[in-house]
């Protein structure tokens, strides 16, 4: 495979999505809200679960897959992935528990793995174009 860190971070991406997508389609069967959110906190919630990791995994993956194919160092794109995938899961368990009333460490949590990987994944493309382009 000539993107495997991509790849499996794609893969769970993937998986992330379905479960989010699942956990919005259950909400909207219990409330019988077939489209928006009909002022339901917890549809609104599980959309926006959804939706963040929409918004960020795609610009997370692609910056990904351009350092792999600059044969970036394997081991710190795998750290950064990991870090980023950790951070997407504790967003989405920390969402859960926001919403619900409990701790908001969680989301926190998750909002800064994917905000600090993903400007380290920019940061080191940005550093490779100024070193090698120009």
């Amino acid at each position: 495979m000539t993107l495997p860190v991509t790849g499996l971070a794609a893969a769970i991406c993937a998986l992330l999505l379905i479960y989010c997508a699942y956990a919005t389609v259950k909400v909207r069967l219990a409330s019988q809200i077939g489209f928006g959110d009909g002022d339901n906190p917890d549809l609104l919630a599980a959309r926006r679960t959804h939706a963040n990791l929409s918004e960020h995994a795609p610009v997370f993956l692609i910056m990904l897959a351009i350092l792999e194919l600059a044969n970036a160092h394997h081991i710190g794109i795998t750290i950064i992935a990991a870090i980023f995938l950790i951070g997407r899961v504790a967003h989405i368990v920390g969402m859960a528990q926001h919403h619900k009333g409990g701790s908001p460490r969680f989301r926190q949590l998750g909002v800064l793995a994917t905000w600090l990987t993903t400007v380290a994944l920019a940061l080191w493309i940005l550093f490779l174009f100024v070193t090698m382009h120009l």
